[in-house]
């Protein structure tokens, strides 16, 4: 008689090193696992579940400024310290892994405008309304702190000039930065004088920011509701489009040098390529207050803003609606943001004098993980980025709490919005064939556009 038996070959499962990986024999065949589509549905609901049972992304404050946290700027070479001025003139270097004040920067007598650092990391610039740009020896950084000098307090140079200033950027690779006021100059490290400057109108420059992968192209916005490109090799300004509003802050796109993102006053921002400016590439809404600073992640993929709704907002680069919203009870309205340097953090400075850290992804575990629960939460974001799309997952997904003050806002901007393309369409329905043009919400915020 023959029996039939399962068998295998010990060749076959059996490994040759211990370090090597337990070999794992599956049937791929759909015929088995009939029910493997609603047991993965089902993961990924529990998933998006989890995700918002775990979203805690506020990690901590850190308090120390008198006033307004009014601006800050990162350290390009040291992931941990992040600058910030204040509107009573103070400025503090903080370590952000320890939530403390490394070392103060006394010497301006009015508002700190506008800080930066120098491209090597050693030098921080920085300008306010007493009229002056004040650069700084930045104390060495070693692995648990930091070495500063004798004279760190004391400012390397004092630049008096005729006008207050507004805001001020480095290059990104150069001994060149740029400050904005009544005009924008030009200054380097050892002039006290501006090597150049650039008028176009007679209002004044309320932000600067250079281009990350041109060092002598920048943009600027100014009062007069205008966002201006110049080049640095030209006697004169390149390009200016005028919007409805005024543009608070501008910041370019790190991985795609030619785009940038404009914070407006009328809530929303504005994605533009510099070499078509007369229709904007994408428009961010969700604020419901006006928009005052935004920053890029290092990885291009999306911005952070902070509004004075006294709301931190997260966008993809090339998505209309925030993915994330943050705020507390406490904080006020936010004048800056910041993403760290590994886009890990985000951090705000507001009306409250306080900075706040808050995670860039609010679900993250912080700390070391291991492989396998690496490997766990890559299958979780995997499954809900498969089932995104059906109707129970987005719903929780894009789910957040808001406070009610906002909420209402919301709720009666987007009344006020519908009401006004009802109107549009209504006139449109009503009137001759082709006399009334639609126009776009990219083009709809731009009056004109100056060569």
């Amino acid at each position: 008689m023959k029996v039939k038996v399962i068998s295998r070959s010990t060749d076959e499962f059996t490994r040759e090193r211990s370090q090597d990986l337990q070999r794992v024999f599956r049937n791929f065949d759909p015929s088995l696992r009939t029910q493997e589509k609603a047991v993965e549905y089902v993961r990924a609901l529990n998933a998006a579940k989890m995700d918002r049972m775990f979203a805690k992304p506020f990690i901590g404050a850190m308090d120390g400024h008198l006033d307004a946290v009014s601006c800050m700027a990162k350290n390009p070479n040291h992931l941990k310290g992040i600058f910030s001025g204040s509107m009573d003139g103070d400025i503090r270097l903080w370590d952000i892994a320890n939530r403390r004040t490394v070392c103060q920067f006394p010497g301006h007598q009015g508002a700190v405008r506008g800080l930066t650092a120098s491209a090597d990391g050693r030098i921080l610039v920085s300008c306010g309304t007493d009229c002056t740009v004040r650069l700084w020896n930045i104390p060495i950084p070693t692995l648990n702190s930091y070495v500063t000098s004798n004279n760190s307090s004391e400012p390397l140079a004092v630049y008096a000039w005729k006008n207050a200033f507004w805001a001020v950027d480095h290059q990104w690779d150069g001994n060149l930065f740029a400050t904005a006021g009544a005009q924008l100059d030009i200054w380097d490290h050892n002039r006290s004088q501006p090597v150049s400057s650039f008028e176009w109108g007679t209002d004044s420059v309320i932000s600067v920011r250079f281009n990350p992968g041109e060092p002598n192209i920048l943009a600027t916005s100014a009062s007069d509701r205008s966002i201006a490109l110049y080049d640095l090799r030209m006697s004169s300004p390149a390009r200016k489009i005028i919007m409805r509003t005024k543009t608070n802050s501008i910041c370019w796109n790190p991985r795609e040098p030619m785009n940038f993102t404009a914070a407006n006053e009328d809530c929303n921002c504005y994605s533009y390529d510099s070499r078509k400016l007369d229709e904007a590439k994408c428009v961010h809404r969700d604020h419901v207050s006006a928009v005052m600073d935004i920053d890029f992640s290092p990885s291009g993929r999306e911005f952070v803003t902070g509004s004075y709704d006294r709301t931190i907002r997260i966008f993809p680069y090339n998505g209309g609606h925030s993915r994330e919203i943050y705020h507390t009870k406490r904080m006020q309205r936010v004048f800056c943001v910041r993403f760290s340097c590994d886009a890990s953090y985000v951090i705000s400075g507001s009306d409250d004098t306080n900075l706040r850290l808050w995670k860039a992804k609010a679900s993250e575990q912080l700390g070391v993980l291991l492989p396998r629960e690496k490997r766990k939460h890559e299958y979780q974001e995997a499954v809900k980025n498969r089932y995104k799309h059906l109707p129970e997952v987005k719903r929780i997904v894009r789910h957040r709490h808001l406070p009610k003050p906002i909420f209402k806002a919301a709720a009666l901007r987007r009344t006020i919005m519908d009401a006004e393309r009802r109107k549009e369409e209504r006139r449109k329905a009503h009137s001759a064939r082709g006399s009334i043009s639609t126009v776009p919400l990219r083009r709809r915020r731009i009056i004109k556009e100056v060569e």
